[in-house]
């Protein structure tokens, strides 16, 4: 049947519109337009998938229960951007920023830009060196570390390598994450030591920019190259990394080695399961952004602050903290994962993966 090409223009431009806000949505998520109280500032969905399929709802769900106006938006690993958003929440009204910085030196601007207007900010899951962080939020980044040395040691027993000198090699975050750095002393806490008694033998250990898989994949392909393959493990600081290396050891056709991981992904969980990855970490997103959303609501309301129970150095003070406990997820407590609501048993138990799963 003929329709005329106006309105064959105008369904096809209300369904291109429907695109950009379905779009729009995945990276902001405002409540109550310009009047929000509290201000979330992502910092990217590339470098862990977290951010927008974990964050992002949990602390939308804790502020809608306690009835507080906020704003999530996503910067895309956009300094500028990230320093905009923040100026734009600010003027909107802000009372708190809660900041997953890119990196401390425009996160430690974005904290005197909020202390300047009156407002308070809150350092979520990353710290801010030298920055003004009223309080800081996170796991025991150093913790997480060390589950992924001892879970890496582990698989090296389990595999029979560990009695035979291993080399080990190491991709660790972005050098800009202070994360990272914490990630990286806790694992090396478990390595070092037995890099000097001989036991293991240090191989290739380089930090991946931004957290870019991409850029981890070619620089795990070259560590490969250095050492004919000779590489028996691989402390890799989260899934992303550790997908990249399981990635080129099977374009190599090489056989299974241990290699960690970290955030728990649907996509690391299928590697612990089918053997190409020995563990991950789990932090329980939810706990995090509940204690995170629980200490902003009570700076809002003027009340005592909700769950501090430590606190961090950030290189100059000492940050009033509320800090988590990691645990470690292998083939053995995989499921955990499920019963707790972090991950649904369809998002890794499917196609290739569903024979795994028991």
């Amino acid at each position: 049947m003929y329709k005329p090409l106006s309105i064959v223009l105008g369904v096809a431009l209300l369904a291109s519109l429907g695109l950009v806000a379905a779009t729009a949505s995945a990276r902001s998520d405002v409540r109550t337009g310009s009047d929000a109280q509290v201000a979330v500032l992502l910092p990217d969905s590339k470098s862990s998938v977290r951010w927008e399929t974990q964050d992002r709802r949990f602390l939308a769900a804790a502020f809608r229960a306690a009835g507080v106006t906020y704003s999530i938006v996503n910067a895309e690993n956009d300094r500028q951007r990230q320093r905009a958003q923040a100026e734009q929440a600010l003027t909107n009204g802000a009372k708190v920023i809660l900041l997953v910085n890119l990196d401390s030196g425009s996160g430690a601007a974005i904290e005197a830009l909020a202390a300047a207007r009156g407002a308070k900010t809150i350092d979520y899951d990353r710290l801010t060196l030298k920055g003004r962080a009223a309080y800081y939020v996170s796991f025991n980044n150093a913790a997480v570390g060390r589950l992924q040395g001892q879970g890496l040691v582990a698989c090296l027993k389990a595999s029979g390598a560990y009695s035979k000198k291993p080399v080990i090699a190491q991709l660790h975050g972005s050098p800009t994450d202070n994360n990272a750095t914490l990630f990286r002393q806790g694992y090396q806490s478990v390595l070092n030591p037995l890099f000097k008694n001989g036991t293991f033998k240090k191989g290739p250990d380089q930090a991946v920019p931004e957290w870019d898989n991409q850029k981890a994949l070619t620089i795990f392909e070259q560590m490969l190259a250095r050492t004919s393959n000779k590489i028996d493990g691989v402390a890799a600081a989260n899934d992303g990394l550790g997908n990249a290396a399981i990635s080129a050891l099977k374009a190599r056709k090489l056989k299974q080695i241990p290699v960690t991981g970290q955030d728990a992904t649907a996509q690391g969980v299928q590697n612990v399961i089918a053997g190409d990855q020995c563990m991950t970490v789990y932090k329980a997103i939810k706990a995090e952004a509940n204690a995170a959303a629980k200490l902003a609501i009570s700076l809002i309301k003027g009340t005592k602050p909700a769950g501090v129970n430590g606190k961090t150095f950030d290189g100059r003070r000492q940050v009033p903290s509320v800090l988590l406990t990691p645990v470690s997820i292998t083939k053995r407590n995989y499921k955990i994962l499920f019963t707790d609501g972090f991950l649904k048993r369809g998002e890794v138990c499917r196609g290739a993966y569903a024979k795994f799963c028991k």
